[in-house]
């Protein structure tokens, strides 16, 4: 979603960023394999690749990255593909009756992007105003970090954050801005190593502009401690 000009520092995505649907492209058959077998094919793969490119794989150096790729895909930053990784969002009774905007601010993103595997890493701002219910602070971090770790497109990580946030509140409610520098463009390609994408998701209330106003505010409050 592109801000409106009036809303300061927050840029458009360009107009080459290629999208796909809202949910992660998955097979059917995604998860037929265990782990472990996962494993053991993509080191392999890995392996050719490397010795593709003229690696010498028997250096004391090089030996083991086939197995520690393989490992790091499946386990690490790829993790978000397993639903049994999902974080459980309990929620609790807004019992002090707080109806004003919580904004949980600077979530750190890792996320891999899905055209180049390369790294993005930036920031996540999210906020939601409560109704009957509200989450646990750490969940929304949760809940960010494993969508995060997948292939990914930045457009789809925001409305998927959103999406899920507003299921476990039962509220639209939602909203999420996420800044983030794409290894694809610093370090490859046009190589510009300053620039960074903005993406954002409103939902319900904040669809209105005095109060995605209020949450934009919010986040641009320097916090240090």
């Amino acid at each position: 979603m592109k801000f409106d000009s009036n809303l300061d520092d927050f840029d458009a995505l360009g107009e080459e960023h290629i999208g796909t649907s809202e949910n992660t492209p998955l097979r059917n058959d995604a998860f037929k394999l265990s782990n472990d077998e996962k494993i053991d094919i993509i080191k392999d793969d890995v392996r050719h690749i490397m010795e593709t490119l003229g690696l010498d794989l028997t250096d004391d150096s090089l030996s083991g990255t086939p197995n520690r790729v393989a490992k790091m895909f499946v386990k690490e930053i790829f993790g978000g593909l397993d639903p049994s990784k999902k974080p459980s969002a309990s929620t609790f009774d807004n019992k002090y009756k707080y109806g004003e905007m919580l904004v949980e601010k600077n979530i750190t993103v890792y996320s891999t992007c899905e055209h180049h595997l390369l790294p993005i890493v930036g920031r996540a701002h999210i906020a939601y105003i409560a109704n009957g219910s509200v989450v646990g602070l750490s969940k929304m971090n949760r809940i960010v970090d494993y969508y995060a770790k997948r292939p990914q497109v930045q457009e789809r990580l925001t409305i998927q954050v959103v999406r899920e946030l507003q299921e476990v509140l039962g509220t639209k409610d939602v909203a999420c801005v996420i800044d983030a520098k794409h290894l694809c463009v610093n370090s490859r390609g046009i190589r510009d190593i300053e620039s960074s994408t903005v993406t954002s998701e409103f939902g319900g209330k904040f669809k209105d502009m005095a109060t995605r106003r209020e949450f934009l505010d919010y986040i641009k409050l320097d916090t240090q401690f």
